[in-house]
C-alpha cells in the first residue's frame, strides 16, 4: 500500500531509476520487466505502451539506451530490456491483432475533441508520436507525408529483415484510429506552404520531415555509374524498386546506416524455388532474391573495431552474414572504366579525431589499396532538405542545416511552429524522435491552451515532474540464485535461413522471457534503516547480522571514532542523524552503518536477517506528469 506521494526533479531518476532515466521517453522499464517475471504480461504491456506510441516498433529496433545504464551490466550483462519489450508487445501490442480499442484500456480515458486543428509535417516516428499525443489531448491532427506511405525512415530506411512492414502499418493504424488524418504524397514546398496551413485554420505546426538527403563524398569517381547514396538506395529497395548491384559491392561508412546497407545487399542470393509450394510465396521470394543479390560485400570505415559507432550486435550479425569489414581505411578514389565503377581505392586512416575530439581524419600516404567493385554505396551521413523555407515563414536555420529550436520546448523562431527529430538534431535513433514528438505535443498543448482557449486534458497537470509513490514491501523476496543467472540470448534465425527479407531476430518465448526478466536487480527497491523508535519501535542491537549475510559485502558498521567524512557528509550526519564527528562530542561512543548502494543487488537478505525489524525494503512506483 502506498505510504506517500511526492514530486521530484527528473534528475532524481539517474540514481534511483537508471534505465528509466536513460530512456528518452522515460519508460519505466524495470517495472515492466518485473511484471514479466511475475507472468503479469498485460500489465507489463500497459507500462511499456503508455509512454511510447511506437512500443511495438521499438521492441524490434530500439537502440536501447536503457540497457547501457542497466545496473545489472555492472555485475555481468545488462537485462535484455528491448527483447522483453518485444515479448510483451507481441502478446498485447498491435502485432497481436487485438482490437485497437485497447488504447482506451491503456490510457483509461475517452478522447474529447476540442476542434482545434494542428498540422504535423512528416509521418516518421517524431511526427507519429506528436500526432498520437495531441489526439489523446483532443486536437484535430493532420499528418502531411511527402511519400506514398507513412513511417519515414522506419519504412524507407530500416530494412524489412529488421522491421516488418506490416508491423509499421499496424502501428500507424493504431494512431490513426484516434482520429488522426493522414495525407500522403503531400510535400511541404511542393504541394503546400506554411502560409497555406495557416490559411486553412491550423493553429500550430510541428515540422518533422527527417533527414533524407545523403551527404556527398567529394572524391574522384563519385559521379560514375554504380555509385549510390545510402538513403536513396534503401528508399528504393524498401519501396520495391529493383536496384542493379552487380556481384561486388563496397559500402563506405561505419555507422548503423552503413551496417544496414551492407547487410541488405549481402542477403542470400540462391533460393530453391522447387521447395516453395505456394505461387504467391514463390513470387515474394523471387523478388527478394532479385533485390538482394551481391555475392561479395565489403564495408570500409575510418574507425577501428572499438571505435565504430554501430552497435556491437549489428557488427557481429553483419560479419555472420558474409560482410567483410575493413577498419581504419578511408576513401581515396573510385575507379571506373567506360563510365562504370570497377573498383574502390582505400588508404590507411591514422586517426579519426584530433586532440580536441573534433572529426579530423588523418591518412598515411603510400598505403593505398584497391578493392574490386561493381557498386559503391556511400553511407556517410544524412541532412535535411530545407529549401522550401520562405523568408515570410520566419523559421531560422542553423549553420548545420537544421531548423533552429529551443531545446526545452522545440519551438522555432516562428510563433506556433515547432520542429523535432532529425530535422532539428540531425540523424539520431528512433526512440529519440519519439521523445521529440511527445515533447512537441506537450509544448503545442501549452501554447494553444493559452492562445485558443483549448481545454486542458483530463489528467493530473498541477505540477510538472516525476510523481513518486512510495511502498513498504512487507513480503519482499527474490528467487534463489537470481544474481548468478546468465543473460538469455535472444533467439535468431540460422544463417542459412536469412533469405531476402526473412527476420533475423525471432524473439523470446514465455519461459525465456521470464528467466531473463528474473535477472533484474530491482533498482527501484531499497533497504531502509530506521532509527530507534521510528516506525518499528525497535532499536538496532548492533548484532552485525546484516553485515555478515550481505552477499556483496556492501554493508559495514563503523564506530564514530573511525569514521572519516568530508564537510558535506558531516553536515548531513549532524542535521539528519544527530551524529557529530567533530567538536565537543568528538569523544562520544557510537556506531554508524554504511551502505554502498552501487554494489547492492536488492536481495533483501539483510531485512530478513534483522532480528528486531530495523531494516525494511521500500519500493517506488514512478509516473511522469505532463508539464503545461
Amino acid at each position: 500500500m502506498a505510504e506517500s506521494i511526492r514530486f521530484v526533479d527528473p534528475e532524481w531518476l539517474d540514481t534511483n531509476f537508471p534505465c528509466m532515466a536513460a530512456c528518452p521517453v522515460h519508460t519505466e522499464a524495470g517495472r515492466y520487466v518485473a511484471l514479466i517475471e511475475e507472468g503479469r504480461f498485460r500489465e507489463a504491456y500497459h507500462v511499456a505502451r503508455k509512454p511510447n506510441p511506437l512500443a511495438s516498433i521499438c521492441g524490434r529496433i530500439c537502440a536501447a539506451p536503457c540497457e547501457s545504464s542497466c545496473r545489472r551490466g555492472e555485475l555481468d550483462e545488462p537485462v535484455a530490456i528491448r527483447g522483453l519489450k518485444r515479448f510483451i508487445t507481441e502478446r498485447f501490442g498491435v502485432e497481436s491483432m487485438v482490437d485497437l480499442e485497447k488504447l482506451k484500456e491503456v490510457f483509461g480515458q475517452t478522447v474529447k475533441k476540442n476542434h482545434v486543428k494542428v498540422a504535423v509535417i512528416g509521418g516518421g516516428p517524431a511526427g507519429l508520436s506528436c500526432a498520437h499525443d495531441l489526439a489523446l489531448l483532443g486536437y484535430e491532427v493532420t499528418i502531411f507525408e511527402s511519400q506514398s506511405v507513412a513511417g519515414g525512415m522506419l519504412r524507407l530506411g530500416v530494412p524489412e529483415y529488421r522491421l516488418p512492414r506490416e508491423l509499421i502499418r499496424l502501428e500507424i493504424n493504431a494512431i490513426l484510429s484516434l482520429g488522426v488524418e493522414l495525407k500522403v504524397n503531400s510535400a511541404v514546398g511542393r504541394d503546400f506552404t506554411i502560409a497555406d496551413l495557416r490559411s486553412q485554420g491550423y493553429q500550430a505546426v510541428f515540422i518533422a520531415i527527417g533527414a533524407h538527403k545523403s551527404r556527398e563524398l567529394n572524391i574522384e569517381g563519385a559521379g560514375l555509374d554504380g555509385v549510390f547514396r545510402a538513403v536513396e538506395f534503401l528508399l528504393n529497395v524498401n519501396l520495391g524498386f529493383r536496384v542493379e548491384l552487380g556481384q561486388k559491392v563496397v559500402v563506405i561508412g561505419g555507422g548503423n546506416v552503413a551496417i544496414d546497407v551492407a547487410r541488405t545487399v549481402a542477403r542470400q542470393e540462391k533460393i530453391d524455388i522447387g521447395h516453395v509450394t505456394e505461387i504467391a510465396e514463390a513470387l515474394d521470394v523471387a523478388r527478394s532474391a532479385v533485390r538482394f543479390g551481391a555475392k561479395e560485400v565489403h564495408m570500409v570505415c575510418l574507425e577501428d573495431w572499438n571505435e565504430m559507432p554501430a552497435s556491437k550486435i549489428e557488427i557481429e550479425e553483419a560479419l555472420e552474414e558474409r560482410v567483410t569489414v575493413h577498419p581504419r581505411r578511408g576513401p581515396s578514389r573510385i575507379i571506373g572504366k567506360d563510365g562504370k565503377v570497377t573498383g574502390f581505392e582505400t588508404v590507411k586512416c591514422l586517426s579519426v579525431f584530433d586532440e580536441n575530439g573534433k572529426f579530423s581524419p588523418k591518412f598515411a600516404s603510400g598505403t593505398e589499396s584497391i578493392i574490386e567493385a561493381d557498386t559503391v554505396i556511400m553511407a556517410i551521413g544524412q541532412s535535411s532538405d530545407l529549401s522550401w523555407i520562405m523568408p515570410q515563414d520566419g523559421i531560422e536555420v542553423t549553420p548545420r542545416n537544421t531548423i533552429k529550436i529551443d531545446p526545452k520546448t522545440l519551438a522555432t523562431s516562428a510563433p506556433g511552429i515547432y520542429a523535432g527529430g532529425d530535422v532539428s538534431f540531425g540523424p539520431r535513433n528512433a526512440i529519440d524522435a519519439v521523445a521529440n514528438g511527445k515533447k512537441a505535443a506537450q509544448s503545442i498543448h501549452a501554447y494553444l491552451s493559452h492562445t485558443s482557449g483549448a481545454p486542458s486534458p483530463e489528467v493530473n497537470m498541477h505540477e510538472a515532474g516525476i510523481e513518486i509513490v512510495v511502498h513498504n514491501t512487507k513480503d519482499y523476496h527474490r528467487d534463489w540464485g537470481y544474481e548468478t543467472l546468465c543473460r538469455v540470448p535472444i533467439p535468431v534465425q540460422p544463417i542459412d535461413r536469412r533469405i531476402g527479407v526473412s527476420q533475423v531476430e525471432l524473439g523470446y518465448n514465455e519461459e525465456e522471457a521470464r528467466r531473463e526478466a528474473s535477472r533484474c536487480l530491482h533498482c527501484w527497491t531499497n533497504t531502509v534503516f530506521t532509527k530507534a523508535g521510528e516506525d518499528t519501535g525497535s532499536e538496532c542491537i548492533l548484532c552485525g547480522g546484516c553485515v555478515d549475510i550481505c552477499p556483496e559485502f556492501c554493508i559495514d558498521m563503523v564506530t564514530i571514532d573511525r569514521l572519516d567524512a568530508d564537510a558535506a557528509m558531516s553536515e548531513v550526519l549532524e542535521e539528519e542523524f544527530d551524529v557529530v564527528l567533530h567538536g565537543e562530542s568528538s569523544d562520544a561512543v557510537g556506531t554508524v552503518m554504511i551502505k554502498d548502494e552501487d554494489r547492492c543487488i536488492r536481495c533483501g537478505l539483510c531485512a530478513m536477517r534483522c532480528p528486531v525489524g530495523c531494516i525494511t525494503m521500500e519500493s517506488y512506483t514512478v509516473t511522469e506528469t505532463i508539464p503545461v
